[in-house]
């Protein structure tokens, strides 16, 4: 059976591949959140011995600990919560895990047609900064955040739009390199 020619377009193929990539990661961190949580249709086993999730969150929290620690202030975490003596309690629930953010990040770059190597290095990097980057703004948010003053701005919704810029310019750098450096980019 011959393929249809719009399958044979790199940016057609490029596009599809980064749909369905992104709707697998993106589902996916749904799915087994709701079966490491329990109730409804929760998995004992998943949730005691496979849940990245959990470790993200405490690494993430673990990581804010330190540096709230570095910088002078009584910190420590439940699991859950990040508490600074005299500034508060700052719940770290899934929606703060930037695992959306990743799952863009990770569909976009393993779909994008470049070198293995190429596509690894950037994609760790990209994952990593992501994560240091809401390590900050758990530590900024423990220190100065007030629910009390600031029950207009949504802090998730500035750091995933000053997310969403930073990997959009570092992937636009990366594709204008990757392409230089594989002479694709005459062909645009």
């Amino acid at each position: 059976m011959k393929r249809p020619a719009f399958f044979n377009n790199p940016a057609t193929r490029f596009m599809l591949l980064f749909v369905l990539l992104f709707a697998v990661f993106y589902s996916f961190n749904i799915i087994f959140f709701g079966i490491t949580t329990p109730g409804g249709n929760y998995n004992p086993f998943l949730a005691e011995h496979l849940n990245y999730i959990a470790v993200l969150r405490q690494a993430l929290l673990d990581c804010s600990v330190m540096i709230l620690k570095w910088l002078g202030y009584a910190a420590i975490d439940n699991n859950y919560e990040l508490l600074v003596a005299g500034k508060g309690t700052l719940a770290i629930v899934y929606s703060c895990l930037g695992l959306g953010l990743i799952s863009f990040f990770s569909a976009f770059v393993l779909a994008y047609p470049s070198p293995l190597r190429s596509k690894l290095i950037f994609l760790i990097s990209g994952i990593l900064v992501i994560e240091f980057l809401n390590v900050m703004r758990f530590v900024l948010l423990a220190i100065f955040w007030s629910k009390k003053a600031n029950r207009i701005v949504d802090h998730h919704t500035i750091f995933n739009i000053i997310l969403y810029i930073i990997i959009a310019l570092s992937l636009y750098i990366w594709i204008k390199r990757n392409d230089k450096l594989t002479g694709t980019d005459a062909q645009n």
